[in-house]
């Protein structure tokens, strides 16, 4: 809707986690390259920590285009699995085939096949992303997988990411073994207010903006006060500011644009999560410059029941806070 408007080629504050918008703030910067040098070097179980929405699955995309085509990766998302649920994903990203119907058999299946890669002077890495939903008993077995190993070197690297909550459980009497076998612990943190900054600039710059002066200071130190610096409120309050100064017809976010929207975004969870229409879209006090009729307009003909969705989908992520 916005695009055209403030000269962009695509959305600026996707929430995909696309590598190319990565932004590589000092702790990012550090994360990646460990990151990087334990998964080639493979120096056993690697945990990499970081409230939500700070960019952790963004990074491991991005570190995923980055390991030598010698490595092979399996990438778990669903956490949640059991580990037999978890080791047949794995089976299957590694494209070994699952004739076996034993767990001992599977296990042995994947021992031959990271045995084979090391011969061949191949590297294989497991990350698995959410890690802090894994239970105690799922991740005493992950650790049992680092026991494939040659008498100079681990068969299989193994990067467990998550949330705080995840440094807490590895901390429990009954994973004292693999917290023992942690041989690097990377943690990221919110953006601070340069950062913040950058963060938004770079964005806009990926997304093909000619201006990159959209947001005035005064609307980041806003942006980042209310997200505390975390990169996905960010990318929702960004969006949302977009739109509706789109709907003023703003070139330039202020503050009191800023301001407006949370205000907004603030109103909508207060109401539960309500799809607003279009109705209540124009009756907003603030929603009346020249571009609220091509926001109506804009927004029947790409289809409301999408515009607002979306909306509520982002407000109801803001939950993050």
């Amino acid at each position: 809707m916005y695009l055209k408007f403030y000269g962009l080629d695509e959305k600026p504050f996707s929430e995909t986690p696309d590598p190319r918008y990565l932004f590589l703030s000092p702790p990012h910067r550090e994360a990646l390259a460990q990151l990087q040098y334990c998964a080639e070097e493979r120096k056993g179980f690697v945990v990499l920590t970081g409230e939500i929405g700070t960019g952790k699955t963004t990074l491991l995309n991005t570190l995923y285009q980055r390991l030598d085509t010698k490595t092979a990766v399996a990438f778990i998302v669903n956490s949640r699995l059991p580990f037999d649920g978890l080791l047949e994903c794995i089976l299957d990203q590694l494209g070994i085939a699952k004739r076996e119907d034993s767990l001992a058999r599977r296990l042995i299946a994947l021992q031959s096949f990271l045995t084979e890669r090391e011969r061949a002077g191949q590297n294989t890495v497991l990350i698995i992303d959410e890690a802090q939903s894994l239970s105690t008993v799922t991740l005493e077995q992950i650790r049992l997988l680092s026991n494939f190993e040659t008498t100079r070197r681990k068969l299989l690297q193994i990067l467990l990411v998550g949330q705080p909550e995840l440094e807490a459980k590895l901390n429990l009497p009954q994973l004292r073994q693999l917290r023992q076998r942690i041989g690097l612990h990377c943690r990221i943190r919110p953006l601070t207010m340069p950062e913040a900054s950058q963060y938004i600039r770079n964005r806009l710059r990926v997304a093909g903006a000619r201006d990159l002066g959209v947001f005035t200071e005064p609307a980041v130190a806003r942006m980042t006060t209310y997200s505390r610096g975390v990169p996905r409120v960010l990318n929702i309050l960004g969006d949302h500011c977009l739109l509706f100064g789109y709907a003023e017809q703003r070139r330039r976010i202020e503050r009191q644009n800023v301001d407006q929207t949370i205000e907004y975004l603030q109103a909508s969870m207060r109401r539960g999560w309500a799809i607003p229409g279009l109705g209540a879209l124009r009756r907003l006090p603030w929603l009346v410059g020249p571009g609220a009729v091509a926001l109506a307009g804009a927004a029947i003909g790409h289809g409301l029941h999408t515009v607002t969705l979306d909306l509520v989908d982002s407000v109801r992520r803001l939950v993050v806070r």
